[in-house]
Parts: structure tokens; C-alpha cells; sequence
């Protein structure tokens, strides 16, 4: 192997090959020790030592001091309920789960035309742009950029870094509830930036959310796009229609 292949790191390059192995069966329980996989690809051991960190990370292998690497017993699909009432770290919570959410960077900027037309403000109305990042377990499971009005929710960015939940940080602005308006689902491969963030393969896919929330009196709350690893979430759509009678 080459340092770089295709613009994939050696490192990673590494990872994706092990995985392979393990999800065809060539591997089942114990990984090879450190020296016998460099020698395999031909690379030194720090580049497996962090071939092996991100599939750690992923829950696919785990470390066990004096005894080596192990294959994880594959895990099932978390469930996210997608409904008028949609909120992550309470679908979480209620499988018996521990979410967190980690602030990644945000700024204030002004709304382009789609954000002026999904938050129905004028283009250049101020924004808030927050990047985050949902873990579960340790696990990061999705990537989402959120966009709120900076009147409104002007604190909206240090109230999610101190809860690292949406809900929760909505409620110190002053907004107790809030509902789904609408959902759109789309897929695509995962980016090298993403891959990193959500420490999965290079070759990964993505179930994209793209949302915008609403308060009870029917005005946007937030426009989000989310980017769901498709091999860690199971999203259900939950029928949403008013009850006929």
C-alpha cells in the first residue's frame, strides 16, 4: 500500500479491510496481533494501532489488555421514531440508551434564500448556524447543521453546549414544545469529513434528513439536515395523520 491510495489514508485504508474481513467471516474472534497485521499491509504498527482505534470506536472490535483485539458481537440497529413529535435523546432514553450531543462550531450568519423560505424570514434575517454531533454509548450515530433565528433564540448556542440536547436548550429560550412540519429523506455516500466525525468507513452511506420544526401556533422553529449512518439507525416513519371520527 501506498500512503495515500485514491486520497484515502493508509490508516483508513487499513480499517476498511479488516472490516471486510470481519463481516465475511474471515475474522470471527480474535483480530491477529499488531505485528502480523503491519506485516500483512505493509505498514508500520502505529498505522494499525489507529486502523484499529476507529474500528473501536465504530463498536466493531474491542481491546483487552495482555489478551489482544476482539471481534464485538454485531449489534442491532438503533430505532429513531420520525413523527409530529420527534426528539432524539428522548427515542433514546426510552430504549434504554445514553445520548449526548456535542457541539461541533457555530457562527451567526444570514439566511440565504432556502433558509429564508424554510424559516419564512427575509434573506439576510440574522441566523444562528449550529453543527453537532449525536453520540449514543460513545458512539457517534448522526451529524446535524441547525438553523435558528438569533432574535428569537438568541442564546439558542451556549444553551445546547451546556445540555447538548435541542429540546432542552428550546426550553431556556422560552419554547416548552415544538412539532414536526416535515420531513425529507434522501441518501448519499459518506463524505471524508463526515467519515472522520462519525468515525465509520470511507465507503459508508447516509440516510440525510432535511426537517423543519415547528412551534404550536405553527411558526419554524429550526430548519435541520441531518446525516444518519445507515448501518447504526433504523428511522421509522410514524403516521402523523389526524385521527378521522
Amino acid at each position: 500500500m501506498s500512503p495515500e491510495t485514491d486520497g484515502i489514508a493508509l490508516w483508513r485504508r487499513v480499517a476498511d479491510d479488516i472490516r471486510s474481513a470481519i463481516h465475511d467471516g474471515s475474522i470471527t474472534q480474535a483480530l491477529p496481533p499488531e505485528t502480523d497485521l503491519a506485516a500483512r499491509f505493509s505498514v508500520n504498527r502505529h498505522t494499525v494501532r489507529r486502523a484499529l482505534a476507529a474500528l473501536a470506536a465504530e463498536g466493531l472490535v474491542r481491546a483487552e489488555r495482555g489478551r489482544g483485539t476482539f471481534v464485538n458481537a454485531a449489534k442491532p440497529r438503533i430505532v429513531y421514531p420520525i413523527g409530529a413529535r420527534t426528539r432524539f435523546s428522548e427515542s433514546m432514553v426510552k430504549q434504554s440508551l445514553e445520548p449526548s450531543g456535542r457541539l461541533i462550531r457555530a457562527e451567526r450568519v444570514a439566511a440565504d434564500a432556502t433558509m429564508a423560505e424554510l424559516l419564512e424570514c427575509r434573506p439576510g434575517t440574522a441566523l444562528h448556524r449550529l453543527e453537532s454531533l449525536a453520540v449514543v454509548e460513545g458512539v457517534p450515530l448522526s451529524r446535524s447543521v441547525s438553523h435558528f433565528s438569533a432574535e428569537r433564540f438568541p442564546g439558542i448556542i451556549d444553551a445546547y453546549a451546556e445540555t447538548g440536547s435541542i429540546t432542552e436548550a428550546l426550553k431556556r429560550e422560552g419554547l416548552s414544545d415544538y412539532r414536526r412540519r416535515e420531513t425529507r429523506l434522501t441518501a448519499e455516500r459518506v463524505s471524508m469529513k463526515d467519515a472522520d466525525l462519525l468515525s465509520c468507513p470511507s465507503d459508508a452511506i447516509l440516510l440525510i434528513s432535511r426537517a423543519v420544526d415547528e412551534d404550536l401556533q405553527g411558526r419554524p422553529v429550526q430548519a435541520i439536515r441531518t446525516k444518519f449512518l445507515a448501518d447504526r439507525m433504523e428511522l421509522v416513519l410514524q403516521n402523523t395523520s389526524p385521527t378521522m371520527g
